[in-house]
């Protein structure tokens, strides 16, 4: 079994580190807006707690957005997963993620 907190809560993630049972942090906008950070620097921050995937979520809803989006977001670090809505728009950008060795996570 992995352990993913959903979160974008530093300190949430940073407790649940320090138990050793944390795999990954899935996360997305709307949980980033309830902090006090942007959500790419809130991300960084995640990704120097935590080495396994950390799930950032796009909030376009058309398949060139979402590639955009995820575009910038892989640049955040190595382990940075796209997390895409599974709606048709998102199946399109899933296909082209995946065809450039993008790592990407689905959401309904």
């Amino acid at each position: 079994m992995k352990f993913f907190i959903d979160t974008a809560n530093l300190e949430e993630i940073k407790q649940a580190a320090a138990m050793g049972v944390l795999d990954g942090v899935t996360t997305n906008p709307s949980l980033a807006a309830r902090e006090t950070a942007p959500y790419r620097d809130i991300l960084k921050e995640i990704c120097k707690v935590v080495s396994g995937p950390v799930s950032a979520e796009v909030i376009a809803t058309d398949a060139e957005g979402m590639l955009r989006e995820a575009d910038e977001l892989v640049k955040i670090a190595d382990n940075i997963v796209i997390k895409i809505p599974t709606i048709l728009e998102g199946l399109k950008a899933i296909k082209k993620l995946t065809e450039r060795g993008v790592k990407t996570n689905a959401t309904l």
